[in-house]
């Protein structure tokens, strides 16, 4: 693709957590990063996304500018230290990659879960901060409502984005499925772990769930999760009575016997239903709970084979969805090859027009109002049709990267580098 657009990329897929969350952006540091890269390094083109899975830079200039970027990042940070990071960042130094790249995030192919929903939300978010930071020029624009149009199509077209793809995603569904008919539902999450704290913030991103309570051993991870995902915390001493006030508890706690024993749960005083979630291995929750009356548990066999089953079908849609991919980058390409040609349309138009303009200077002094009028519609219309002939051939010669040759000989038709108006 003839354009000067590029990316860098901090991922999972090179980088673990702790160096992820270490570079990590909100959105007010997104956008100051945005204007850091747009008024001090003077890029365009420009798109910064940050997940808990990816902090990217997506930007157009002739050079590589990608450890600038990155300094600035660790600027930005506070960390010194950044060039030790530099083994973690993938470079895409041509469009072709970087846009490739962009479709495949905003899709879902390059996500952890394959076909995560949250990503083209995420990734519509970061287009908004880069067009409020005047960020955003005209290849960006076009680039990310022709990733939207895609987003939509892979929606309505492919099943690629069917069930919940894995346990976490698999366990927010099971919650929403259970408390349908629960006015306000109260969730308790105990034991922190990945998968617990991939429920938490699953369970934020719904906004479905306003009452969630956490309880972990270790408290300071508990108020870290609770500050990023607006919750509340229960000590751990005082676990029994958050469960017997919660609809739903979702259990992760990693020991060897099961902590939830049937004595616990004939203790909570089960009025209606009380649903246990457990996605604990060993199992947190003891087998012989469910006898009590009330309580229906949900081990993790039953959540994963949910799980398996949808990504297996998301997995079978891939192929359909590159399909779709390269049909909107093919157009896209198209598009970018008559944006190339685009000034020297408007600069044909332009000397067209002066030559119209002196000739009917030379005969409308002699016309009456009603020639002078038709005179000026006959040779607009003469002018639009000689224009367009043109136009066309231009355009379906650049779609055959053909158009350099066509470029010259309408230069010299219409006298432009003589006038100094084509480069």
């Amino acid at each position: 693709m003839s354009h000067p657009f590029k990316a860098v990329s901090l991922s999972f897929k090179k980088a673990p957590l702790a160096i992820r969350e270490l570079l990590s952006l909100d959105e007010a540091a997104c956008r100051r990063f945005l204007n850091t890269l747009h008024n001090e390094l003077g890029l365009n083109d420009l798109l910064v996304l940050s997940t808990c899975n990816r902090t990217e830079v997506y930007y157009a200039a002739e050079d590589d500018r990608s450890r600038e970027i990155i300094l600035a990042l660790g600027h930005l940070k506070d960390r010194a230290d950044i060039g030790q990071f530099l083994p973690y960042f993938d470079l895409l130094p041509d469009a072709d990659a970087a846009v490739l790249h962009l479709f495949e995030v905003a899709m879902g192919l390059d996500a952890q879960v394959v076909g995560d929903l949250q990503i083209s939300n995420q990734v519509k978010m970061a287009y908004q901060w880069a067009a409020d930071a005047d960020a955003a020029g005209p290849f960006l624009h076009r680039l990310l409502h022709t990733v939207f149009f895609t987003n939509k199509r892979v929606q309505t077209e492919t099943s690629f984005r069917d069930g919940a793809a894995s346990v976490s995603y698999a366990a927010l569904e099971l919650v929403e499925e259970l408390t349908a008919d629960v006015a306000n539902p109260k969730v308790l999450v105990v034991g922190l772990g990945e998968i617990g704290a991939d429920v938490c913030r699953h369970l934020a991103a719904s906004k479905g769930f306003g009452e969630v309570t956490l309880c972990n051993r270790t408290r300071a991870k508990a108020e870290e999760l609770a500050a990023e995902c607006n919750m509340r915390i229960v000590e751990f001493e005082d676990l029994v009575p958050a469960l017997k006030e919660a609809d739903v508890v979702i259990s992760s706690i990693n020991r060897a016997e099961p902590f939830f024993t049937r004595e616990l749960a004939e203790n909570l005083d089960v009025l209606s239903f009380k649903f246990l979630i457990d996605l604990s291995v060993p199992r947190s929750i003891a087998a012989d709970v469910e006898q009590v009356p009330g309580v229906l548990v949900y081990n993790i066999d039953a959540i994963q084979s949910k799980a398996s089953a949808a990504l297996q079908t998301r997995l079978l849609a891939v192929p359909q969805v590159r399909a779709i991919i390269a049909e909107s980058i093919a157009g896209l390409n198209d598009w970018a090859k008559e944006m190339m040609v685009s000034p020297l349309i408007q600069k044909m138009k332009a000397n067209l027009e002066t030559l119209r303009q002196e000739e009917l200077d030379r005969y409308q002094k002699k016309a009456t109002p009603a020639e002078s009028k038709l005179l000026d519609e006959a040779t607009r219309s003469l002018m639009q049709k000689i224009l367009k002939q043109h136009v066309l051939q231009l355009k379906t010669a650049c779609r055959r990267d053909d158009g350099g040759q066509l470029v010259e000989l309408l230069g010299e038709l219409f006298d432009l580098e003589k006038t100094g108006e084509v480069a």
